[in-house]
């Protein structure tokens, strides 16, 4: 994992704040659009004024998800830190094609693909606050909250139960769990980088500096140790000679013979 790759992603996935700048943009130009009662998709549609510059933001936010998730996976511990990078991987072909096959071109295709947009994305997000979470245990609870506020908000989307906030609430409550989780995690994957590279070779391995501090760690514990045994050896030795006089006593008492004092004692 090298400096470039940590920038790189971290810049790609800094990068998916772009969604809500030109949602804004799109919604306002968009006579009478409520982010209550409206869902995302509504924007990129012939009757969006914006909409050329909408599904170009989704394409957009599709390659900077995909993008983030390669450069950043080698970074990523563990089995989650795999996980993340193919549910992500599938987030942003699903939000890429969604661009593609705006709602009132083609709407299965649109569907599907924002299905995978949705839950890919929040179970991907839960995925990746497992691979965070050797580095940061704040930040994998922070994105562990996250995913699993999205694949709430997924089902009951899914399932038309939209509560007070509506059917665009309730999208919005799934859709941006994304692009808030990633640019969180991708600054903290590159602001940790100098430390991390630091402790490893290009290829994974430790660097000669950890090499030298696990060393370090290893000979301050043996001299732990060494000073623990010195020390009940030494309490030892003390508890010893009163030992020795006590049984020496009591092998003089044991010799002496009232009947006959100048009988030889037994060796």
């Amino acid at each position: 994992m090298t400096d470039s790759r940590y920038r790189w992603g971290g810049v790609a996935w800094l990068l998916t704040l772009q969604f809500f700048v030109v949602e804004a943009v799109a919604a306002l130009r968009y006579e009478g659009y409520s982010y209550s009662a409206d869902v995302i998709s509504d924007l990129g549609t012939a009757d969006s004024p914006a909409r050329l510059l909408m599904n170009a933001s989704f394409v957009l936010q599709g390659v900077l998800i995909t993008a983030g998730a390669l450069l950043l996976a080698p970074g990523l511990a563990g089995t989650g830190g795999k996980l993340a990078r193919v549910l992500l991987v599938l987030a942003g072909l699903g939000v890429l094609l969604v661009g593609v096959f705006p709602l009132d071109s083609s709407g299965t295709a649109h569907e599907v693909a924002a299905a995978a947009y949705l839950l890919g994305g929040a179970i991907g997000v839960i995925a990746l606050a497992y691979g965070v979470r050797p580095r940061s245990e704040g930040l994998g609870t922070t994105l562990a909250l996250l995913g699993l506020l999205g694949v709430v908000g997924t089902i009951f989307f899914a399932a038309a139960v939209f509560l007070f906030v509506g059917e665009g609430g309730i999208e919005r409550v799934a859709a941006y769990v994304v692009p808030v989780a990633l640019p969180l995690a991708g600054v903290a994957l590159w602001r940790q980088k100098d430390d991390w590279l630091r402790l490893t070779n290009p290829d994974g391995t430790p660097s000669r500096r950890q090499l030298r501090e696990d060393a370090r760690l290893e000979r301050a514990q043996r001299a732990a140790e060494r000073d623990a045994a010195l020390e009940a050896s030494a309490r030892r030795s003390e508890q010893r000679p009163a030992t020795r006089a006590g049984a020496a006593d009591d092998d003089e008492a044991d010799d002496f013979d009232p009947d006959d004092p100048w009988a030889p004692r037994r060796p």
